[in-house]
């Protein structure tokens, strides 16, 4: 993990990834604090059908409540949403979630840059988004908008993932606090979450 150190509180985490990204998920969602101070999203790419199993199987990987995010939901702190599939996921300046239904973005809906730069528009420098194992561009323009706020950017490590394409685009598009292997992605959001908590 690279040694940066984190001077602000973050009250939003969003994750987002494609190919390669559902085992790191799997893998860092049992060690994930369980009085996690923020809520957290993730976003993958995921076919058009609704798929209960996937709520079910990450339920059962983790001891936070895990729910498939739902139109004017409020997000609260300690909650894993997922993003639907075949919405983008929309995060509005109240801290309520949307689901839209307009074109694809990178071949995707949901897209994970239209839920990092509205979360990047709602919660500024408060804001952390790791993007992770992918085959596409998707996630690098909202990565970047994240950093332009003052938010917190990571991706996964090119070299441990399992399509590096993803994280390479936002490494070539926008400055990256910190780059993580995979089995640091849980202890680095159980540390914005004791830095919150610390600050509070």
């Amino acid at each position: 993990m690279a040694e940066n150190s984190i001077n602000h509180s973050v009250d939003l985490v969003v994750i987002g990834g494609s190919a390669g990204s559902f085992e790191v998920i799997l893998h860092t969602l049992p060690d994930l604090s369980r009085d996690l101070a923020f809520p957290l999203i993730i976003v993958l790419h995921r076919k058009n059908s609704f798929d209960s199993s996937l709520i079910d199987l990450f339920t059962d990987k983790s001891a936070l409540h895990v729910k498939e995010a739902e139109d004017k939901d409020q997000l609260k702190e300690g909650i894993i949403y997922i993003a639907p599939a075949d919405y983008h996921l929309l995060i509005e300046k109240d801290h309520t979630l949307t689901l839209d239904y307009s074109e694809r973005i990178h071949y995707s809906r949901p897209a994970i840059d239209a839920t990092f730069e509205t979360a990047a528009e709602a919660y500024g420098q408060a804001t952390a988004g790791i993007l992770l194992s992918g085959a596409n561009a998707d996630g690098a323009a909202g990565l970047k908008m994240i950093h332009s706020e003052g938010g917190i950017t990571a991706v996964q490590n090119p070299a441990t993932a399992e399509v590096s394409y993803m994280p390479n685009q936002a490494l070539a598009k926008t400055k990256v606090d910190y780059i993580l292997n995979n089995h640091e992605i849980a202890s680095f959001i159980n540390m914005l979450s004791h830095n919150r908590s610390y600050s509070e």
